[in-house]
C-alpha cells in the first residue's frame, strides 16, 4: 500500500489530511511532532511525508535533513503557513520534493502526493536494483598476494578521476573490479554504464556510444542518447576495448581528448563529465605490435594499469570463493547451504585448472548447490558436473582442442584423471580400479599405455 506520514502539530489538519488521503486509497500515519515523525520511520515503511516546518521537540528543517540523510527514498513535501522564498529554496536544497503553502488546496495536495509517491517508488526500485547488482558483482575477499595487490590499486585510484585499464583472462572479474572502483569513488551515486565493445558491430559503434538525432538514418525515429551521455557525472566501462576496429578506436580517442562529441546526424557539441575504465583480455603490447590497437589510445587509457591474475595463479583464494558462492546460491534458491568435503575442496583448489576462472567457478557452485544430492559436495559430485575436455580444458592441464588432436586430448585427459584417482587411493590399483569402475587388468593396461608412474 502507498503510505503517507502526515506530520503537523495541529490536530484538525492531521485529521483532515488523513480523511482525504484515505479516501484516495492511501495508508496514512500521523505524527504531532518531529520526534514522533522520526520514531515512526524506524518502524514503518513510508513513501511520502507531509511535513509542517513549525513543530515542537524537533523542528521541521531538522526533520527534513535527518530523514533525507537516513531514508533517502522517502519524498518529503513541506507544508507551512509561515514559509518564505528563502525557506522554500533552503528546503529544496536539502531534498524536499515540493513546498505547499497553507491554507491548503486539497486538490494540489493530492496532485503533489501522487507525483511524490511515484518518485519514491522509483527510488526504492533503484535501490533494490543496485543491491541486486552489488550482489551479482560483489568482489569476494581474498588472501593471496595477487588479490591484495589489486585491492591496494583500487584503494589508491578510486577517489581520483584517473583512467584505468584492467587486463586479465576471461572470467577473472574485470567488470567486478571496475564496479568496485566506481562504488568507492565520489561518483558512486551517479550511473555506471557498461559497454561490451566486442558485441557492437562497427557500423553501430558510433551511434551506440554517442547517440543520434531523429532522422539521422533510416529507423532513427527519435533522438537517442549514447552511452557516454548516459554515463554523465558517472563512469563508463569499455569492456573488451581491444576488440574494437581501428576506426572505432579513433572515434573513442577523439572523445577522450576533450570529453565532447556530436550525436550522429547532429551538429551540437555535447560535453560530458565521465570517468573512463577500460578492460581487455588481450595482450595489448602484441595488439599494438600487430597494428590492431592504437598506441595513442593505449596511453590515454593506461593511466592506472590493473592486472588480474588467473584463478590458477592465486589458488589461495579458491576456498573463500567456493564458500561465498555456496552461501550465495543457498540464499538465492532458498535452500540450506551445502558443505564440501576435503577431497573435493583439495581437487578444486589445488589441481583443477579453471579455464573459465571465477565465472566458471561461480557457475559450477550454482550447479552443485542445486544438483548435489547430499548435504556435502563430494569429489564425485564435482566430476559429474565439471565441464568435460570438449570445453577445451582438462583436469590438471590445459589442452586446447584447436592445438591438439582429439586423440592427444583424450589421452591427456585419461592420464590426468587416472593419476588423480590413483593418488586419492594411495596408488592402490584395486581401489583405484573400483573407483574408476573398470577391471583391474584394464587399469594396468592404461597405466602402461599412458606411461603413468605408480608410486609405492
Amino acid at each position: 500500500m502507498r503510505t503517507v506520514l502526515v506530520v503537523d502539530d495541529e490536530k484538525n489538519i492531521r485529521e483532515t489530511l488523513k480523511d482525504v488521503l484515505e479516501d484516495e486509497g492511501y495508508g496514512v500515519l500521523l505524527a504531532e511532532d518531529g520526534k514522533q515523525a522520526i520514531d515512526t520511520l524506524k518502524t514503518s515503511r513510508v513513501d511520502v511525508m507531509l511535513l509542517d516546518l513549525w513543530l515542537p521537540k524537533i523542528g521541521g528543517m531538522e526533520v527534513l535533513d535527518r530523514v533525507k540523510r537516513r531514508y533517502g527514498e522517502v519524498e518529503i513535501i513541506i507544508v507551512s503557513g509561515h514559509g518564505t522564498i528563502d525557506t522554500a529554496v533552503k528546503a529544496t536544497k536539502i531534498g524536499a520534493f515540493d513546498f505547499i503553502e497553507k491554507p491548503l488546496s486539497l486538490d494540489r495536495v493530492l496532485s503533489v502526493v501522487d507525483h511524490a509517491v511515484k518518485m519514491s517508488r522509483l527510488r526504492r526500485e533503484n535501490v533494490i536494483l543496485r543491491e541486486d547488482t552489488n550482489k551479482k558483482y560483489y568482489m569476494v575477499e581474498g588472501t593471496s598476494e595477487a588479490h591484495r595487490e589489486v585491492e591496494d590499486l583500487i584503494s589508491s585510484c578510486a577517489d581520483s578521476n584517473s583512467r584505468v585499464l584492467i587486463t586479465g583472462e576471461n572470467g577473472t572479474g574485470k567488470e567486478v573490479v571496475a564496479r568496485r572502483i566506481h562504488d568507492m569513488s565520489i561518483r558512486k551515486d551517479a550511473p555506471f554504464i557498461a559497454v561490451n565493445c566486442a558485441a557492437i558491430p562497427d557500423t553501430l559503434i558510433e551511434s551506440e556510444l554517442f547517440g543520434y538525432q531523429k532522422g539521422a538514418f533510416t529507423g532513427a525515429l527519435e533522438d537517442k542518447k549514447g552511452r557516454f551521455e548516459l554515463a554523465d557525472t558517472g563512469t563508463i566501462f569499455l569492456d573488451e576495448i581491444a576488440d574494437m576496429s581501428l576506426e572505432a578506436q579513433s572515434k573513442v580517442l577523439r572523445v577522450l581528448e576533450d570529453m565532447q562529441f556530436e550525436r550522429v546526424g547532429g551538429v551540437e557539441q555535447i560535453k560530458v563529465d565521465v570517468r573512463v575504465i577500460a578492460a581487455t583480455n588481450k595482450d595489448v603490447a602484441e595488439e599494438i605490435k600487430g597494428n590492431r590497437f592504437r598506441e595513442d589510445l593505449y596511453y590515454r587509457l593506461n593511466v592506472v594499469p590493473v592486472h588480474i591474475k588467473s584463478l590458477k595463479e592465486r589458488r589461495e583464494d579458491i576456498p573463500l570463493l567456493i564458500d561465498y558462492y555456496l552461501e550465495f546460491f543457498a540464499i538465492e534458491n532458498n535452500k540450506k547451504k551445502k558443505g564440501i568435503d576435503e577431497d573435493a575442496m583439495r581437487f578444486l583448489s589445488q589441481e583443477y585448472v579453471w579455464p573459465g576462472n571465477i565465472r566458471e567457478l561461480k557457475n559450477l557452485m550454482e550447479r552443485l548447490s542445486i544438483l548435489a544430492r547430499g548435504e556435502s559436495i563430494g569429489l564425485e559430485d564435482v566430476r559429474n558436473n565439471i565441464p568435460s575436455v570438449r570445453d577445451t580444458m582438462v583436469f590438471g592441464g590445459e589442452i586446447g582442442l584447436s592445438e591438439a588432436g582429439l586423440r592427444e586430448a583424450r589421452e591427456n585427459f585419461e592420464r590426468e584423471f587416472i593419476e588423480t584417482t590413483l593418488r586419492e587411493n594411495d596408488f592402490n590399483i584395486s581401489k583405484a580400479a573400483k573407483a574408476l569402475k573398470i577391471e583391474r587388468t584394464n587399469l594396468y593396461k592404461l597405466v602402461k599405455k599412458l606411461d603413468i608412474e605408480i608410486k609405492r
